[in-house]
């Protein structure tokens, strides 16, 4: 209640006083662009992951724009310490993502290299995948993926060192059989999970799906 009172909760575009579990008002929420990808459908994403690896299905919820609300939102919840943005996109994805067709097993984040979730103190991925994981009674598995060494936000990597991803990531245990949705912030290259995907594709009889908050195009 006193943080209410003298450090209330604004929406992220127009600064006016919202509620607290909330990231916008209703008037700058129309500003929001969701993909409305649908999941067992093609799409951008889907068609991008193709060319990677072979992916079972793929979305994104929103469209990550130049200078938009979307873009503002993930960053507060990547570097502003907003974590419980998480939940929000989560229930924005609730209401949109039809799994009926191609349930997948089980729910898998991207992993922070451990000094960057140090510095961070949080992966941005995990309140999203776990309130996913409760709506859709799915299990998740924070730890199946091990990041093995720090690098640059693919944003701010070059096309050379993006390609660089060998090794980058591996699993902490066997799996076979399964199918596996990567859960990840923003689809940028294509890199990162590709190189995830890889490893869950080659340590048995697996299948991938991916879904992303955003999708970068």
């Amino acid at each position: 209640m006193f943080l209410d009172i003298f450090f209330p909760n604004r929406c992220l575009h127009c600064n006016r006083i919202i509620e607290h579990n909330l990231v916008c008002c209703n008037v700058c929420f129309e500003k929001i662009h969701f993909t409305n990808f649908e999941f067992s459908e093609d799409n951008i994403v889907k068609e991008k992951c193709k060319t990677f690896f072979p992916v079972e299905a793929a979305s994104a919820l929103l469209h990550f724009e130049k200078n938009s609300l979307t873009r503002k939102i993930i960053h507060e919840l990547k570097y502003r310490n907003r974590e419980n943005i998480g939940k929000v996109l989560a229930n924005w994805t609730t209401e949109r993502l039809d799994f009926r067709h191609n349930l997948p097993d089980l729910l898998v984040t991207i992993p922070l290299h451990e000094r960057k979730l140090r510095q961070r103190g949080y992966n941005q991925l995990h309140t999203f995948t776990e309130t996913l994981s409760e709506f859709y009674n799915l299990p998740f598995d924070h730890q199946l993926i091990k990041k093995n060494y720090n690098s640059k936000a693919q944003a701010l990597q070059n096309k050379k060192h993006r390609l660089k991803t060998e090794n980058l990531f591996s699993l902490n245990k066997n799996l076979s059989g399964k199918h596996i949705l990567l859960i990840d912030d923003v689809f940028t290259t294509g890199n990162t999970i590709a190189s995830v995907a890889w490893e869950i594709l080659k340590s048995g009889d697996n299948k991938v799906s991916v879904l992303v908050m955003a999708m970068d195009e």
